[in-house]
């Protein structure tokens, strides 16, 4: 559906210790598959420096005249510092400075919960950036795909 409408799609992917933009914004169908495809899960959460990398890349994309949207797939288990260190307590305080810089900014911002049990970690990250919440106890890209299309369409209605 984004390459239908052309929208520009990246990802950044948070694990280890930190983030990673793994596809700059762009309009190649095949290479967000590949991309995504090939994305890992698992292991520590460095939640925050998710979210900080995908702000900075949202206001990037604000700079050059585009609508940002940002998506965050969650368990919402944050544990690794902005300096990536294991501190769960610090994780949590720059999580909710980096959440409330992006509801400052109004970007819209969808949060997907896709623990097997739904979080009330996610739940509370959504309320801080002001964001739509959905639950995929299965997400996968058929789930994810219709999810996000009805979610755009419901805002822009």
């Amino acid at each position: 559906r984004c390459y239908i409408r052309r929208d520009e799609v990246a990802l950044v992917a948070f694990r280890g210790t930190g983030a990673e933009l793994l596809l700059a914004p762009t309009r190649s169908l095949t290479a967000a598959k590949r991309t995504l495809a090939a994305l890992p899960g698992g292991g520590p959460t460095p939640l925050a420096a998710g979210l900080k990398a995908g702000l900075e890349l949202a206001i990037s994309v604000e700079r050059r005249s585009s609508t940002p949207i940002l998506v965050l797939l969650t368990d919402g288990s944050g544990n690794i510092a902005l300096d990536g260190r294991p501190d769960r307590a610090v994780a949590a305080e720059e999580v909710q400075r980096l959440a409330a810089n992006c509801r400052m900014r109004a970007f819209k911002t969808i949060c997907i919960d896709i623990a097997r049990r739904p979080r009330e970690s996610v739940a509370n990250l959504s309320r801080l950036l002001g964001a739509d919440l959905h639950v995929l106890r299965r997400a996968d890209a058929a789930r994810i795909s219709h999810l996000l299309d009805r979610s755009m369409q419901e805002s822009q209605a």
